[in-house]
């Protein structure tokens, strides 16, 4: 890991992010690109020279508040790069990334209640739409971070492998235990013990072409994939929760019959999105 983008709204919560960033980079001597979109209208932006001038205001105000954000104990012996675009497009998060060769984008969360307000229709859910990498979503202030112990939950679909093994590169980055979880739902999805552990062994050939990683998965059955695997997230002791996106067409129905952003929704512990 090189290189870390942190969108920055002055929240509390982009501080959180900007904390979490610090500590991976330290960590993997990495750099931080801490982007902040100032929200200029196009008409401010093209029209005659006093409007010229209030756009140059606004940029050099964000700057200084940009900088004065990025005064932090924490952020020492980190390289951080400040960049500032003129739109609020988030779109533009993945250009950031593409340009400079990221390896992870991290962002801050609202609430103790989960991430609802965010994964659905707000700046967090369209950069994870939109996101090439992994996007890791901070919920609190950064206590411990150390992301020893991830839950990659899937239902070893084919469409699920793509972001199988972009989870796993990470977790060996992070230096972290991957545990695998499927989720068994009573109706018409449920599955006999034989057919989930011949979908999981198809599934890992087809990742990996061999079954060493067979020893890590874990079956259990639940009335929602979301509870199933907070529970089990919660037996083990977890540090983050794994989950996989369809692009732009949002955080996508990845488990049959559920929506796997219920699982960030309510989830108590940062997720980390993989795109499919």
């Amino acid at each position: 890991m090189k290189k870390i983008i942190v969108p920055i709204d002055f929240s509390e919560y982009s501080e959180y992010a900007l904390e979490t960033a610090a500590i991976l980079a330290k960590k993997n001597h990495a750099e931080i690109l801490a982007l902040h979109m100032l929200e200029l209208s196009e008409a401010i932006l093209t029209k005659g020279s006093d409007s010229q001038m209030e756009s140059l205001f606004f940029m050099k105000l964000a700057e200084k508040r940009f900088n004065e954000f990025l005064d932090k104990a924490y952020l020492d012996n980190i390289k951080v790069t400040p960049i500032v675009k003129h739109f609020k497009v988030f779109s533009e998060v993945n250009e950031v990334a593409k340009e400079n060769q990221a390896d992870l984008v991290v962002m801050g969360s609202q609430g103790s209640s989960g991430i609802k307000e965010y994964f659905v229709g707000s700046n967090t859910e369209k950069v994870v739409r939109y996101s090439d990498i992994p996007v890791l979503v901070i919920k609190h202030n950064p206590i411990l971070t150390e992301f020893e112990t991830i839950v990659f939950a899937s239902d070893f679909s084919d469409d699920a492998v793509s972001a199988y093994l972009k989870a796993k590169d990470m977790c060996n980055t992070l230096q972290a235990n991957m545990n695998l979880v499927y989720v068994n739902l009573p109706g018409e999805s449920f599955k006999s013990t034989a057919e989930m552990e011949g979908k999981v062994v198809t599934f890992l050939k087809k990742a990996e072409g061999n079954l060493e990683s067979l020893s890590k998965v874990t079956y259990v059955s639940d009335y929602t994939v979301e509870q199933g695997i907070s529970n089990f997230a919660n037996l083990i002791g977890a540090d983050l929760v794994a989950v996989a996106t369809h692009g732009r067409k949002g955080i996508a129905h990845f488990f049959e019959g559920s929506i796997s952003e219920d699982v960030a929704n309510h989830s108590t512990l940062p997720v980390m999105t993989f795109k499919i």
